[in-house]
């Protein structure tokens, strides 16, 4: 993989009948490949308007990293034809330099976004087993007031008597309130909105092409969402931002411990997340020029702590073992019971929950990768604050938590950041040590991905040995500039990787001795989730035929330096992709479609999850996963094995399986924390 110099990205189009002719193009990262072709002088079409609504931009990429799908990727193209390495060129923007080919369907008749064929808005699926079914349709009818005072009706009954489908007779209070003005306005044109056969809004007039909704991710450090229609899958708006209670706590167990027992703590926090989400609705309906009353959908996932949070709910016991949910199960619930008062006519979607700290995020991530009907084990990292790992195969999926903390994402750091402008991203070193900076700023700060690259490359130069102490009594060995470079300061050793006259606030950018420690104690919890679930599954790094990364943060981080420290196994790096936001593609789905929300309440009752504390070979294998060296070989032993029961009352503290980065951060654990993503 090449990596893309300063600001422009490299991408080369394949002539399809002529695989030596190739026209290169440099272009920004925030260029498409539809704009790319357009600027190599390459015929591409756009007939859709670039909407993501046709599949003429198709292309297929031929090297460097895949960019993860898109909403609209696998409504056109299929689940199939994203793995084989198929993207709408309209709706892919690369991520490094890389070689395409354009590869337009010969017909556009083959293929075409599925949308409901029946009254209830039913679809057949279609190859790739993905059908647009909301659950929301828009029924215009026409209907008249009660004239008859010797045969008396209701305005509702005479709205549910034009209806020509099957609906609940009981309607929410809102909708009676709104029938009798709507119902006299246009003549007695109603537009009435169900929701799975329930009435939830009533309009006068002919408003049956507006049908939005939202899906968003609530992280533990950040929150996305996209507003899309219904109807075509076609995306609006998109909203994101940091988490906001991480004012209260960079990670799950700092918010879960500052709510315990304290009822205002939680409505304290639960207002952080609901302010948030309200800001949200009106953000992206106003950038997409929509009206908030016509949200009628909105599918949330996020982890147990964040699930819980937002519905209100006490997480005190979710601290305590044996870190059960109070409830697993989806929730369907209208907007106004939250309440979400900026999308009053919507119906909240949260998809089931699998453990205590396996959320409904990972089971979005399930969705979307798809890895239920697989022929071959594959794994699932999500590699975040509250990390999750599943792995198998059609036959058996298990999962486990591997929550890493926010020290990848930047906090507990030093100099550490989110992935904005002026931020570390990538590291080179020969004789010396050179940066890519993000924006191709002067750089004030290092992000997770520069922390994961900066220390492979110091542990390839000799800086680092396999402990992760920092090299200081033979520096002279070391190159001049690089010796150079280690210096000791009054936090101790640290190693200067841009220097002060260089950086961009006059503040050299540095990594300390106890910042490779955090990253240490990070990469070994995400680590450790994997191997113990090769454990538990009697399988070797040989077995998979994929490990795929998902997460915001996962599609920054160089993967042979993440193999290189051993944040991942000793994988072939051509078995390791990107997903991308897949908990986020996965809450898209389910708001697209009721089947995948259906799927996803089977799913979660298939998975095992596997309790990282209550294994005998956990501390183990943790602590030989801190090296960034292979101390002794830890090789799957003997036949898979069945999970263990959840640990009781009586086990070690929750804080063992919430990785072992709480011993060494405790003393600091409730200081102020800077917040950052990769």
């Amino acid at each position: 993989m090449k990596e893309p110099e300063g600001n422009e990205i490299e991408v080369g189009f394949v002539d399809p009948d002529d695989a030596s002719a190739i026209r290169r193009v440099r272009i920004g990262r925030e260029a498409s490949l539809l704009d790319a072709a357009r600027a190599a002088g390459v015929g591409m079409d756009a007939t859709c308007g670039a909407r993501g609504r046709c599949r003429s931009c198709r292309c297929k990429i031929l090297s460097g990293d895949v960019p993860p799908a898109t909403m609209q990727d696998t409504l056109q193209l299929g689940h199939e034809e994203v793995r084989e390495r198929f993207r709408l060129g309209c709706q892919t923007r690369p991520v490094t330099d890389c070689e395409i080919m354009a590869l337009p369907p010969k017909s556009e008749a083959g293929h075409q976004i599925l949308t409901g064929t029946n009254p209830m808005g039913g679809a057949t699926p279609d190859e790739s087993g993905f059908a647009i079914d909301s659950g929301v349709a828009k029924h215009v009818i026409h209907a008249t007031p009660p004239r008859e005072e010797h045969r008396q009706t209701s305005d509702l009954g005479q709205v549910l008597e034009a209806l020509d489908i099957p609906v609940e007779r009981q309607v929410p209070v809102s909708v009676m309130r709104k029938i009798p003005g709507e119902l006299r306005k246009q003549r007695g044109e109603l537009t009435v909105t169900t929701f799975n056969r329930r009435i939830v809004d009533v309009e006068a007039g002919d408003t049956s092409e507006h049908a939005y909704g939202m899906a968003f991710d609530i992280g533990t450090t950040s929150i996305v969402g996209t507003l899309l229609h219904l109807e075509t899958g076609e995306e609006f708006a998109a909203v994101d931002s940091v988490n906001p209670q991480t004012v209260y706590g960079g990670d799950l167990m700092s918010r879960i411990a500052y709510a315990q027992f304290d009822e205002k703590k939680l409505v304290a926090l639960r207002a952080k997340v609901l302010n948030a989400i309200n800001g949200f609705v009106k953000e992206a309906c106003r950038m997409a020029g929509v009206s908030r009353d016509h949200v009628y959908k909105i599918v949330v996932v996020g982890n147990t702590c964040m699930h819980h949070i937002f519905l209100g709910v006490d997480v005190t016991f979710v601290g305590l073992a044996p870190y059960a949910p109070a409830v697993s199960d989806g929730i369907v619930v209208p907007a106004g019971e939250l309440p979400l008062k900026s999308a009053p006519h919507a119906q909240v979607c949260l998809l089931p929950i699998v453990a205590g700290f396996v959320g409904a995020d990972t089971m979005a991530c399930v969705l979307a990768t798809r890895i239920y009907e697989s022929e071959e084990l594959r794994a699932l990292v999500d590699i975040g604050t509250n990390g999750e790992v599943v792995m198998g195969s059609k036959d058996r999926l298990m999962a486990c938590s591997a929550p890493a903390g926010p020290a990848l994402e930047g906090a507990q750091i030093r100099h550490g950041m989110r992935g904005a402008m002026g931020a570390v991203e990538a590291v080179t070193i020969d004789d010396d040590v050179h940066c890519n900076v993000i924006g191709s700023a002067r750089a004030i700060g290092i992000c997770g991905s520069g922390l994961i690259d900066a220390c492979a490359k110091m542990l390839g130069a000799g800086v680092l040995d396999g402990t992760g102490r920092l090299r200081t009594r033979d520096r002279e060995r070391l190159p001049p500039a690089l010796g150079a470079r280690l210096r000791t300061a009054e936090s101790g050793v640290e190693f200067v990787l841009v220097r002060d006259v260089d950086a961009g606030k006059n503040e050299a950018v540095t990594l300390t001795q106890g910042d490779i420690r955090q990253v240490q104690l990070a990469k070994s919890a995400i680590y450790s989730g994997i191997v113990l679930l090769q454990h538990v599954m009697g399988i070797g790094d040989d077995d998979l035929a994929e490990l795929m990364l998902c997460g915001g943060f996962g599609n920054y981080i160089n993967t042979e330096s993440a193999v290189a420290i051993r944040l991942l196994p000793s994988v072939s790096l051509d078995r390791i992709s990107y997903v991308g936001n897949a908990a986020h593609l996965g809450a898209q789905m389910a708001l697209l479609s009721e089947r995948e929300r259906t799927r996803a309440e089977e799913l979660a009752q298939r998975i095992e999850h596997v309790a990282l504390a209550a294994r005998p070979d956990f501390q183990d294998i943790f602590v030989d996963g801190m090296s960034f060296a292979t101390s002794r070989a830890v090789e799957p032993k003997g036949a898979p094995v069945e999970p263990e029961r959840l640990p009781t009352e009586t086990s070690r503290p929750v804080e063992s399986e919430r990785t072992a980065v709480e011993p060494e951060t405790a003393s600091v654990g409730t200081q102020p924390r800077r917040r950052a993503t990769g």
